[in-house]
């Protein structure tokens, strides 16, 4: 039988308080100068009276296996909750200081180690706020619709391709005063409006869209969570007009009206059945190319990307040129560090990925760890309508996951992966496949 629901929800600021470098873009010394608008870990705690679960959504580029696991387990020893019902995700934005270390980046003498002062304040917010949504539960009901986010994003590499526009909208709101509790958004797009010349802090227009849904749509006291969809080859960089704050408030007021208008049909449940599970996937390990092959495709990629620069290239083919030559460099690392058995380290920290499942009613919330090309994303979604999968969940793989196209045509996703694929990210479609059949 449906059990009746209860919901709670928190958030909290992981600003930080000195300044640290921003990361997600290489090369440059990008240190923050200031706060644009306040980075959150935003939680949400649902019941069905037996089954709970929690997800918390993070305004950071990544939340590592470690720190999964720390978080966790101090979670559950709070509240009880069990850790395979915990979901702890990034929105991506690279626009805050880096949660986690990628052995990609160690030739990088600009890229420092990721702060450890930070890591803590981060993981402290994520318990505080996981902890605080479970502590204000109160009897609620759940809708969830699909908004259009057409308009914010396209294929990175091609505008006409893959892509996936929808956008699952839960919102749990209170039966006492049908006030909203929380809105939490699954969105496959790269939040990367703003590039190396920014030195704020900034969530990118997750934030914006945010404020817009609390300002706008549901109340200034729903907390919102945003949690990035399957985006690995996802991109706002065909759509915008420069990279600045401007561009990232009109996407995510965009995107907000795009959820004002789906939650006007919304209707509301106060029943439903949470399960929740998950699973470990061993992922294959690349095969690298010895050094001094990759040391010859650094130097190709730097001399197609000065030629189209001395073109006058448009703006977007410099963009791409400019991340091949920064995945050939990465290849370059990695592939001395595999040479020199170093690259077991990384992998080790990285598996098993976790495929987790939770289930709430007739709707299913899946969970992958790091940045996962759409195309498997969509594979998942043509067999089950209404399931959401979640991506930068609960630990990262040091690099994409990607298609054979990307493989073919040398895309930097593609070089600057650690692990194997297709191979990998299909053995993530094909568990997850199997833990939805495994009902």
């Amino acid at each position: 039988m449906p059990q009746s629901l209860v919901a709670g929800a928190a958030s909290v600021e992981i600003n930080p308080t000195e300044s640290l470098f921003l990361f997600g873009y290489p090369h440059v010394k990008r240190y923050s100068t200031g706060i644009h608008d306040a980075l959150l870990s935003s939680a949400l705690y649902l019941s069905d009276g037996q089954n709970p679960a929690i997800f918390v959504a993070n305004d950071v580029i990544a939340v590592s296996k470690d720190s999964t696991r720390r978080v966790r387990q101090r979670i559950s020893q709070e509240t009880g909750v069990p850790a395979e019902n915990i979901m702890l995700t990034a929105t991506h934005t690279h626009s805050a200081p880096s949660t986690a270390d990628w052995l990609s980046n160690e030739s990088d003498p600009i890229v420092p180690k990721a702060n450890k002062k930070f890591i803590q304040q981060f993981e402290d917010a994520m318990v505080k706020s996981a902890v605080g949504a479970y502590r204000s539960a109160q009897p609620a009901e759940l809708g969830l619709v699909i908004a259009d986010g057409t308009g914010c994003g396209t294929n990175r590499h091609n505008p006409a391709g893959q892509s996936d526009q929808q956008v699952p909208v839960l919102v749990a709101r209170s039966l006492k005063d049908n006030k909203a509790i929380a809105a939490m958004l699954v969105y496959a797009m790269h939040p990367t409006v703003l590039h190396e010349n920014s030195t704020l802090v900034s969530g990118d227009f997750p934030a914006m869209s945010r404020k817009y849904i609390q300002h706008h749509v549901l109340g200034t006291q729903c907390v919102v969570l945003h949690h990035s969809g399957v985006a690995g080859n996802q991109s706002p960089r065909h759509v915008t007009n420069g990279n600045t704050f401007a561009e990232a408030e009109r996407l995510g007021q965009l995107l907000g009206k795009a959820v004002r208008k789906a939650v006007a049909e919304l209707s509301y449940v106060s029943e439903a059945n949470i399960r929740c599970r998950s699973a470990g996937v061993d992922l294959p390990m690349r095969t690298f190319p010895d050094p001094a092959q990759a040391k010859a495709e650094v130097d190709r990629t730097h001399q197609r990307l000065e030629k189209l620069r001395k073109e006058n290239a448009p703006r977007t083919d410099v963009r791409t040129a400019e991340c091949d030559t920064f995945g050939a460099e990465e290849t370059l690392t990695l592939s001395k560090a595999a040479k020199e058995g170093r690259l077991a380290k990384a992998v080790e920290m990285a598996l098993p990925a976790e495929v987790q499942v939770i289930e709430i009613g007739q709707w299913t919330f899946v969970a992958w760890p790091g940045e996962t090309f759409v195309e498997f994303g969509l594979q998942v979604r043509k067999k089950h309508p209404n399931v959401f999968v979640i991506t930068l969940a609960n630990g990262e793989t040091q690099g994409y996951l990607v298609t054979q196209e990307a493989i073919d045509n040398n895309w930097y996703e593609a070089t600057n992966a650690v692990f194997q694929s297709p191979q990998g990210p299909q053995a993530l479609v094909d568990q997850t496949l199997k833990m939805l059949t495994d009902r």
